[in-house]
């Protein structure tokens, strides 16, 4: 057997060893070391909240239409002379109305050229604009199935008169409870 003989380190080889047999810790990025996750977590929370306070809940309505459609030239007469095709034009003035018969006149009194229904106290009448529907849609028996109604507005006429307009034509004036005009259909002029 060997005799181990007892060999002194220097002040310099004693500090080395020290400092290699100290237990260290691991960066995050080394084997075995753990990832703190909580700040990353805290910010997503924050985002999370901040999204669901300001994300604006909005309510829509729908109105059922048919968009314009193009008529063949090839209209036959007999379904031309049964149906009223109802057209209201929003013009600045006030309605001009248009029927199977041509214009109707102004305050709804025939046929005739002009605004049939024109503008009171600078507002659109609507009221006027349901009696005179009415009246148009009984003046024929053959009317009183029809159901459609085409709507033409100028360029820059707020949605909220279209909307008036679509609900004016909804109802019947003369018949109360009884449907006038629910098939609505967008025309656009010229």
């Amino acid at each position: 057997m060997e005799e181990r003989k007892s060999v002194s380190l220097s002040a310099s080889q004693r500090a080395k060893v020290r400092r290699l047999a100290a237990p260290r810790e691991l960066a995050p990025d080394e084997e075995g070391g753990e990832l703190n996750i909580v700040p990353f977590l805290d910010i997503i929370v924050n985002i999370l909240i901040f999204v669901l306070a300001t994300v604006a809940v909005t309510f829509t309505a729908s109105i059922e239409t048919t968009p314009p459609a193009s008529r063949g030239a090839g209209v036959r007469k007999d379904i031309e002379s049964t149906a009223l095709n109802l057209t209201v034009f929003i013009v600045n003035e006030g309605f001009s109305i248009k029927a199977s018969g041509g214009n109707v006149a102004p305050g709804c009194q025939g046929l005739g050229p002009g605004v049939a229904i024109a503008k009171r106290d600078g507002r659109y009448d609507f009221a006027a604009l349901n009696q005179c529907a009415s009246k148009l849609k009984a003046s024929n028996r053959d009317f009183e199935d029809e159901r459609q109604v085409y709507i033409t507005a100028n360029p820059g006429t707020p949605y909220q008169t279209l909307v008036s307009v679509i609900d004016a034509l909804r109802n019947d004036a003369l018949k109360p409870g009884a449907i006038l005009f629910d098939n609505v259909n967008f025309k656009v002029s010229l």
